[in-house]
Protein backbone atom coordinates (compact mmCIF):
# COMPACT_ATOMS: atom_id res chain seq x y z
CA UNK A 1 0.00 0.00 0.00
CA UNK A 2 1.52 3.52 -1.24
CA UNK A 3 2.48 5.69 2.35
CA UNK A 4 0.49 8.99 1.92
CA UNK A 5 2.39 11.45 0.37
CA UNK A 6 5.10 9.67 -0.74
CA UNK A 7 5.30 11.12 -4.53
CA UNK A 8 6.60 14.14 -3.20
CA UNK A 9 10.61 13.85 -2.05
CA UNK A 10 11.16 16.85 0.28
CA UNK A 11 15.15 17.77 0.34
CA UNK A 12 17.19 20.16 2.07
CA UNK A 13 17.17 22.34 -1.14
CA UNK A 14 13.46 21.97 -1.93
CA UNK A 15 10.40 19.76 -2.29
CA UNK A 16 10.70 17.86 -4.89
CA UNK A 17 7.01 16.81 -7.06
CA UNK A 18 8.00 13.78 -8.54
CA UNK A 19 5.26 13.01 -10.71
CA UNK A 20 5.25 16.48 -12.09
CA UNK A 21 9.21 16.73 -12.24
CA UNK A 22 9.12 20.18 -10.90
CA UNK A 23 10.38 21.92 -7.72
CA UNK A 24 8.30 24.00 -5.24
CA UNK A 25 11.15 26.89 -3.79
CA UNK A 26 14.06 24.86 -4.62
CA UNK A 27 17.43 26.84 -3.29
CA UNK A 28 18.94 25.71 -6.46
CA UNK A 29 18.11 26.61 -10.36
CA UNK A 30 16.20 23.92 -11.42
CA UNK A 31 14.52 23.14 -14.74
CA UNK A 32 10.88 23.75 -13.41
CA UNK A 33 10.39 25.96 -10.45
CA UNK A 34 7.18 26.55 -7.99
CA UNK A 35 7.59 29.33 -5.94
CA UNK A 36 5.27 30.43 -3.62
CA UNK A 37 5.89 34.11 -3.14
CA UNK A 38 8.96 37.19 -3.63
CA UNK A 39 10.79 36.80 -1.17
CA UNK A 40 14.43 35.64 -1.84
CA UNK A 41 14.64 32.90 0.74
CA UNK A 42 12.32 31.23 -1.06
CA UNK A 43 12.27 33.12 -5.25
CA UNK A 44 15.61 32.70 -6.62
CA UNK A 45 17.12 33.41 -9.79
CA UNK A 46 18.18 30.83 -12.63
CA UNK A 47 15.36 28.29 -12.99
CA UNK A 48 14.91 27.25 -16.57
CA UNK A 49 11.16 27.93 -16.01
CA UNK A 50 8.76 28.96 -13.05
CA UNK A 51 5.41 29.05 -12.75
CA UNK A 52 3.93 31.43 -9.89
CA UNK A 53 1.08 34.34 -9.67
CA UNK A 54 1.73 37.00 -12.11
CA UNK A 55 2.61 39.71 -8.61
CA UNK A 56 5.53 37.19 -7.64
CA UNK A 57 7.09 36.81 -10.96
CA UNK A 58 6.85 40.97 -11.46
CA UNK A 59 8.87 40.56 -8.17
CA UNK A 60 11.35 38.37 -9.44
CA UNK A 61 11.88 40.24 -12.45
CA UNK A 62 12.54 43.64 -10.48
CA UNK A 63 14.97 41.52 -8.54
CA UNK A 64 16.75 38.95 -10.64
CA UNK A 65 15.46 40.70 -14.27
CA UNK A 66 14.10 38.77 -17.01
CA UNK A 67 12.37 35.69 -16.04
CA UNK A 68 10.96 32.20 -18.12
CA UNK A 69 7.82 33.21 -16.20
CA UNK A 70 4.36 31.38 -16.75
CA UNK A 71 2.16 33.20 -14.64
CA UNK A 72 -1.00 31.51 -12.43
CA UNK A 73 -4.11 33.34 -11.19
CA UNK A 74 -5.43 32.37 -7.79
CA UNK A 75 -7.92 29.91 -8.76
CA UNK A 76 -6.75 28.64 -12.12
CA UNK A 77 -6.30 25.11 -11.99
CA UNK A 78 -2.87 23.43 -14.38
CA UNK A 79 -1.97 19.91 -15.14
CA UNK A 80 2.00 19.27 -15.40
CA UNK A 81 2.24 15.26 -15.99
CA UNK A 82 -0.71 13.50 -13.91
CA UNK A 83 -0.72 16.38 -10.99
CA UNK A 84 -3.11 19.04 -10.77
CA UNK A 85 -1.51 22.36 -9.08
CA UNK A 86 -3.88 25.24 -8.08
CA UNK A 87 -2.43 28.90 -6.34
CA UNK A 88 -4.77 30.22 -3.78
CA UNK A 89 -3.56 32.95 -1.57
CA UNK A 90 -1.11 32.51 1.45
CA UNK A 91 -1.69 35.74 3.03
CA UNK A 92 2.00 36.63 3.35
CA UNK A 93 2.93 39.06 0.92
CA UNK A 94 1.40 40.30 -2.16
CA UNK A 95 1.40 37.83 -4.80
CA UNK A 96 2.24 35.18 -2.01
CA UNK A 97 0.39 31.56 -2.52
CA UNK A 98 0.08 28.18 -1.01
CA UNK A 99 0.76 25.98 -3.73
CA UNK A 100 -2.19 22.99 -4.21
CA UNK A 101 -1.27 19.48 -5.16
CA UNK A 102 -3.83 16.61 -6.25
CA UNK A 103 -2.55 13.52 -7.07
CA UNK A 104 -3.88 10.13 -6.86
CA UNK A 105 -6.93 10.79 -5.29
CA UNK A 106 -4.29 12.75 -2.66
CA UNK A 107 -4.54 16.57 -1.54
CA UNK A 108 -1.03 18.14 -0.57
CA UNK A 109 -0.95 21.90 0.40
CA UNK A 110 2.60 23.39 0.53
CA UNK A 111 2.00 26.71 2.09
CA UNK A 112 4.86 28.52 1.57
CA UNK A 113 4.97 31.65 4.48
CA UNK A 114 1.66 32.65 5.57
CA UNK A 115 -0.50 34.95 8.27
CA UNK A 116 -3.81 34.86 9.33
CA UNK A 117 -4.68 38.44 9.98
CA UNK A 118 -5.63 41.25 7.94
CA UNK A 119 -2.92 43.19 5.43
CA UNK A 120 -4.32 45.49 3.25
CA UNK A 121 -0.97 44.54 0.81
CA UNK A 122 -2.20 41.25 -0.31
CA UNK A 123 -5.36 38.70 -0.59
CA UNK A 124 -5.98 36.90 2.74
CA UNK A 125 -5.21 33.47 3.72
CA UNK A 126 -7.35 30.99 1.88
CA UNK A 127 -7.77 27.57 4.14
CA UNK A 128 -7.91 24.42 2.19
CA UNK A 129 -8.46 20.89 3.47
CA UNK A 130 -5.76 18.75 2.92
CA UNK A 131 -4.35 15.54 3.46
CA UNK A 132 -0.93 16.56 4.05
CA UNK A 133 -0.56 20.49 4.94
CA UNK A 134 3.45 21.68 4.70
CA UNK A 135 3.54 24.40 7.32
CA UNK A 136 6.18 26.89 8.20
CA UNK A 137 6.81 27.36 12.05
CA UNK A 138 8.92 30.58 11.87
CA UNK A 139 7.26 32.15 15.05
CA UNK A 140 6.46 28.11 16.27
CA UNK A 141 6.50 28.65 20.02
CA UNK A 142 4.00 29.99 22.34
CA UNK A 143 5.90 32.89 23.59
CA UNK A 144 5.27 33.87 20.10
CA UNK A 145 1.28 35.75 20.27
CA UNK A 146 1.38 38.78 17.98
CA UNK A 147 -0.36 42.08 19.46
CA UNK A 148 -3.02 43.63 17.26
CA UNK A 149 -0.99 45.36 14.61
CA UNK A 150 -3.42 48.63 15.15
CA UNK A 151 -1.84 48.79 18.36
CA UNK A 152 1.37 49.06 17.08
CA UNK A 153 0.52 51.48 14.39
CA UNK A 154 -0.63 53.67 17.24
CA UNK A 155 2.38 52.99 19.11
CA UNK A 156 4.31 54.80 16.06
CA UNK A 157 1.96 57.81 15.25
CA UNK A 158 2.17 58.38 19.01
CA UNK A 159 6.04 58.58 19.23
CA UNK A 160 6.10 61.03 16.08
CA UNK A 161 3.58 62.92 17.73
CA UNK A 162 5.19 63.61 20.97
CA UNK A 163 8.24 64.22 19.12
CA UNK A 164 7.93 66.91 16.41
CA UNK A 165 11.42 68.12 16.29
CA UNK A 166 12.76 64.31 15.60
CA UNK A 167 11.99 61.74 12.83
CA UNK A 168 11.16 58.29 13.28
CA UNK A 169 12.92 55.52 11.05
CA UNK A 170 11.35 52.46 11.01
CA UNK A 171 13.56 49.74 9.52
CA UNK A 172 11.45 47.59 7.39
CA UNK A 173 12.00 44.94 5.12
CA UNK A 174 12.09 46.04 1.68
CA UNK A 175 9.46 43.24 0.37
CA UNK A 176 6.40 43.24 2.10
CA UNK A 177 7.12 44.76 5.20
CA UNK A 178 7.68 48.05 3.98
CA UNK A 179 4.51 48.29 1.83
CA UNK A 180 2.62 47.13 5.04
CA UNK A 181 3.63 49.64 7.46
CA UNK A 182 3.14 52.33 5.02
CA UNK A 183 -0.83 50.78 4.10
CA UNK A 184 -1.23 50.14 7.75
CA UNK A 185 -0.67 54.41 8.27
CA UNK A 186 -2.73 54.86 5.51
CA UNK A 187 -5.90 52.92 6.99
CA UNK A 188 -5.43 54.63 10.74
CA UNK A 189 -5.85 57.83 8.81
CA UNK A 190 -2.05 58.59 8.78
CA UNK A 191 -2.29 61.22 5.40
CA UNK A 192 0.83 62.19 5.84
CA UNK A 193 3.93 61.84 3.29
CA UNK A 194 6.21 58.98 3.95
CA UNK A 195 10.18 59.41 3.01
CA UNK A 196 11.59 56.29 1.83
CA UNK A 197 15.23 55.07 1.72
CA UNK A 198 16.56 54.40 -1.87
CA UNK A 199 16.53 50.98 -1.45
CA UNK A 200 13.03 50.37 -1.02
CA UNK A 201 11.59 52.60 -4.03
CA UNK A 202 10.93 50.06 -6.70
CA UNK A 203 8.94 47.52 -4.79
CA UNK A 204 6.53 50.52 -3.45
CA UNK A 205 6.53 51.16 -7.18
CA UNK A 206 5.33 47.35 -8.01
CA UNK A 207 2.74 47.35 -5.39
CA UNK A 208 1.16 50.70 -6.42
CA UNK A 209 0.96 49.27 -10.00
CA UNK A 210 -0.76 46.42 -8.60
CA UNK A 211 -3.43 48.34 -7.12
CA UNK A 212 -2.01 49.29 -3.77
CA UNK A 213 -2.50 52.52 -2.55
CA UNK A 214 0.53 54.19 -0.47
CA UNK A 215 0.18 57.37 -0.50
CA UNK A 216 1.99 59.61 -1.11
CA UNK A 217 5.81 59.25 -1.03
CA UNK A 218 9.06 60.96 -1.44
CA UNK A 219 12.60 60.03 -1.09
CA UNK A 220 14.65 60.68 2.11
CA UNK A 221 17.84 61.38 0.58
CA UNK A 222 18.30 64.81 -0.78
CA UNK A 223 16.04 66.25 1.57
CA UNK A 224 16.62 68.80 3.87
CA UNK A 225 17.06 68.05 7.71
CA UNK A 226 14.21 70.26 9.05
CA UNK A 227 12.00 68.76 5.87
CA UNK A 228 11.80 65.53 8.10
CA UNK A 229 11.21 66.72 11.61
CA UNK A 230 8.39 65.23 12.79
CA UNK A 231 8.34 62.51 9.67
CA UNK A 232 8.10 59.03 8.89
CA UNK A 233 10.92 57.73 7.04
CA UNK A 234 10.98 54.02 6.42
CA UNK A 235 14.29 52.17 5.24
CA UNK A 236 16.11 48.55 4.97
CA UNK A 237 17.04 47.55 8.92
CA UNK A 238 20.63 47.43 7.98
CA UNK A 239 20.92 51.29 7.43
CA UNK A 240 19.15 52.37 10.86
CA UNK A 241 22.90 52.35 12.29
CA UNK A 242 24.51 52.99 9.80
CA UNK A 243 25.87 56.24 7.88
CA UNK A 244 23.11 57.02 6.10
CA UNK A 245 20.72 57.62 8.82
CA UNK A 246 23.38 60.27 10.46
CA UNK A 247 21.82 63.04 8.80
CA UNK A 248 18.25 62.20 10.14
CA UNK A 249 16.97 64.66 12.62
CA UNK A 250 17.71 63.20 15.68
CA UNK A 251 15.70 59.78 14.97
CA UNK A 252 14.07 58.12 16.93
CA UNK A 253 14.97 54.09 15.06
CA UNK A 254 12.06 51.63 15.33
CA UNK A 255 11.91 48.20 13.42
CA UNK A 256 8.24 46.96 12.44
CA UNK A 257 9.60 42.96 13.11
CA UNK A 258 7.87 39.93 14.69
CA UNK A 259 11.08 39.55 16.56
CA UNK A 260 10.44 42.55 18.13
CA UNK A 261 8.93 40.15 20.81
CA UNK A 262 12.42 39.45 21.81
CA UNK A 263 13.90 41.90 24.05
CA UNK A 264 17.49 41.02 22.97
CA UNK A 265 16.84 41.38 19.38
CA UNK A 266 15.95 45.19 20.21
CA UNK A 267 18.49 45.53 21.62
CA UNK A 268 20.88 44.05 19.68
CA UNK A 269 20.14 46.57 16.87
CA UNK A 270 19.70 49.44 19.00
CA UNK A 271 15.94 50.37 18.61
CA UNK A 272 14.40 52.83 20.87
CA UNK A 273 10.56 51.48 19.47
CA UNK A 274 10.24 47.90 18.93
CA UNK A 275 7.39 47.23 16.69
CA UNK A 276 5.75 43.82 16.88
CA UNK A 277 4.65 43.30 13.07
CA UNK A 278 5.28 40.13 11.17
CA UNK A 279 4.05 38.90 8.03
CA UNK A 280 4.17 35.38 9.47
CA UNK A 281 1.45 33.47 11.36
CA UNK A 282 2.15 33.17 15.41
CA UNK A 283 1.88 30.52 17.67
CA UNK A 284 -1.91 30.87 18.19
CA UNK A 285 -2.48 31.35 14.25
CA UNK A 286 -0.69 28.29 13.28
CA UNK A 287 -2.40 25.78 15.70
CA UNK A 288 -5.26 27.36 14.83
CA UNK A 289 -5.18 26.47 11.02
CA UNK A 290 -4.27 23.52 11.81
CA UNK A 291 -7.15 22.87 13.71
CA UNK A 292 -9.18 24.20 11.00
CA UNK A 293 -7.79 22.24 8.34
CA UNK A 294 -7.88 19.22 10.14
CA UNK A 295 -5.27 17.52 7.66
CA UNK A 296 -4.44 14.02 8.36
CA UNK A 297 -0.87 14.49 8.54
CA UNK A 298 1.52 17.62 9.04
CA UNK A 299 5.13 18.29 7.25
CA UNK A 300 6.94 21.17 9.19
CA UNK A 301 9.53 23.06 6.55
CA UNK A 302 11.43 25.84 8.38
CA UNK A 303 11.47 27.44 11.81
CA UNK A 304 10.95 26.26 15.70
CA UNK A 305 9.49 22.94 14.30
CA UNK A 306 9.76 21.29 17.28
CA UNK A 307 7.63 22.75 19.14
CA UNK A 308 4.74 22.88 16.07
CA UNK A 309 5.79 18.67 15.50
CA UNK A 310 5.08 18.03 19.83
CA UNK A 311 1.66 20.32 19.32
CA UNK A 312 0.21 17.63 16.79
CA UNK A 313 1.33 14.81 18.01
CA UNK A 314 -0.24 15.14 21.20
CA UNK A 315 -3.69 15.92 19.20
CA UNK A 316 -3.19 12.73 17.61
CA UNK A 317 -2.17 14.34 14.50
CA UNK A 318 1.02 12.89 12.65
CA UNK A 319 3.69 14.97 12.16
CA UNK A 320 7.22 14.96 11.40
CA UNK A 321 10.10 18.32 10.24
CA UNK A 322 11.53 18.54 7.37
CA UNK A 323 14.43 20.62 7.99
CA UNK A 324 14.68 22.93 4.99
CA UNK A 325 17.92 24.86 4.17
CA UNK A 326 18.29 28.54 3.65
CA UNK A 327 14.90 30.12 4.63
CA UNK A 328 14.01 32.85 6.99
CA UNK A 329 16.82 35.12 5.20
CA UNK A 330 14.81 37.86 4.76
CA UNK A 331 11.68 38.89 5.62
CA UNK A 332 10.31 38.05 9.01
Amino acid sequence: MAKLGDWIDPQPHGIYVKPAEAWIDPSRPSPKALVTHGHADHARGGHDAVWATPETLAIMETRYGPQPGHPVAYGETMMMGDVAIRFVPAGHVLGSAQIVLGYRGETIVVSGDYKRRADPTCAPFEPVACDVFVTEATFGLPVFRHPETGDEIDKLTAALHANPDRCVLVGAYALGKAQRVIAELRARGFDDPIYLHGALQRLCDLYVEHGVDLGELRPATGAAKAELKGRIVIAPPGALNDRWSRRLPDPITAMASGWMRVRQRAVQRNVELPLILSDHADWDELTDTLTEIAPKEVWVTHGREEALVHWCMTRQIKARALALIGYEDEDD
